[in-house]
């Protein structure tokens, strides 16, 4: 381990705080590391290994399409690409998907969409909110250590508090493209909007011809125990992005749009080289039939299981326990730092957001005595 982690010291970029173990196998919500010593995963690569790790629908989709072909670019059709799209067609409200390889990517893909199809500039986003480190996903992201040595960003776009539709309908003016927002911050610390918040916003857009872009990059494809997070609020979105989930860990993403908006990309508008490559299509394509085996219900009855468990934590340390489905924050009132190391050191992990607040976004086949371990660890 000593030898890899100085390795990846010396020749890989030094950009993230990486937990000190070298990861070698996963299989379901368990990985172990290099020294045979094995974790519950409650980071699930933050997110994004809904189906579990390896699930074997992935695998076998992996391996079959990489028989075949791997890459084309989108100079032509590929089989994958067709039924995924046709698939993210009848699973969301969208109408037309364009294909990329990140989160990031697919909030940028939404940005030029809603300039170009409502041909005003600006943009309004929330306090809290997280939508990637590109610079026009930058732009849209309001941490200000993320944002500050970038500047400057794309112009004309406002933050304004996250579940407060007045104040997004003070913002709005005639030079208003969309407001983007995630159905429930994430790496703003599971923050989860009141219940009329969503709705009110959608009404505010619809009254001032203004759209509405929400992210779904980290609520998505199961994890909230709703296909998507929007759902549980019943309000539809002009445009959505996916990610994470969507391939199980190979890298893809997702920009879908109404109809009446897709018409306003021509040929020539975005591109991707590598968006929707067989390979990547084949995974999210295996990844949504594990999904269907019933795991998006699992979710919303582990996720009830685990909050409650996290709730008969009595401790002075714990200030609020938060979530839906398996996205899950337990804020402190202190760092959970050095509670990520001691769970480490028993056998889970995780992650601390926003410097107290306990992310727990496990697979979705995590089981009840898998839950019941990492509460037994955090007591």
């Amino acid at each position: 381990m000593k030898d890899l982690v100085e390795m990846m010291e010396k020749y890989v970029f030094q950009t993230y705080a990486r937990q000190p173990i070298v990861i070698v196998e996963g299989r379901g919500a368990v990985v172990r590391d290099m020294d045979g010593r094995e974790y519950i995963d409650c980071i699930a690569g933050i997110a994004v290994n809904n189906v579990g790790h390896c699930h074997p629908k992935v695998v076998s989709a992996i391996k079959k399409q990489a028989e075949l072909l791997i890459h084309t670019s989108n100079m032509y059709y590929t089989e994958p690409q067709a039924r995924l799209a046709e698939k993210i067609a009848k699973i969301t409200p969208m109408d037309r998907v364009f294909f990329c390889n990140s989160g990031t990517e697919a909030v940028e893909a939404a940005l030029k969409l809603a300039r170009r199809a409502s041909g005003k500039t600006d943009f309004i986003a929330a306090d809290g909110s997280f939508h990637g480190r590109s610079m026009g996903a930058l732009s849209v992201t309001s941490k200000e250590e993320y944002r500050k040595p970038f500047e400057p960003l794309i112009p004309g776009v406002t933050f304004v508090p996250y579940d407060d539709a007045g104040a997004i309908d003070d913002a709005i003016t005639p030079k208003t493209a969309a407001v983007i927002l995630e159905s429930i911050q994430g790496e703003g610390g599971v923050r989860i909007p009141s219940d009329d918040y969503l709705k009110t916003v959608r009404d505010i857009c619809d009254d001032t011809n203004t759209l509405l872009i929400i992210d779904e990059v980290q609520t998505g494809f199961g994890r909230t125990g709703k296909w998507f997070g929007f759902e549980h609020w019943g309000v539809e979105p002009d445009i959505m992005t996916m990610a994470k989930a969507l391939g199980s860990g190979f890298p893809i993403g997702a920009m879908a749009a109404r109809e009446e908006m897709a018409q306003k990309f021509q040929r020539g508008d975005h591109a991707s080289t590598f968006g929707g490559s067989p390979l990547a299509c084949a995974a999210a394509l295996g990844t949504i039939s594990a999904l269907e085996d019933g795991l998006i219900k699992q979710s919303e009855k582990s996720g009830d299981y685990f909050i409650k468990r996290l709730n008969g934590l009595k401790h002075d340390y714990i200030r609020e326990v938060r979530g839906k489905g398996l996205m899950i924050g337990m804020e402190l009132n202190m760092s959970g730092d050095a509670i990520v190391d001691k769970a480490r050191g028993r056998g889970v992990l995780l992650n601390c957001i926003s410097g107290t607040v306990l992310r727990f976004v496990p697979p979705l086949v995590i089981t009840r005595e898998q839950i019941d371990k990492v509460v037994e660890v955090l007591g």
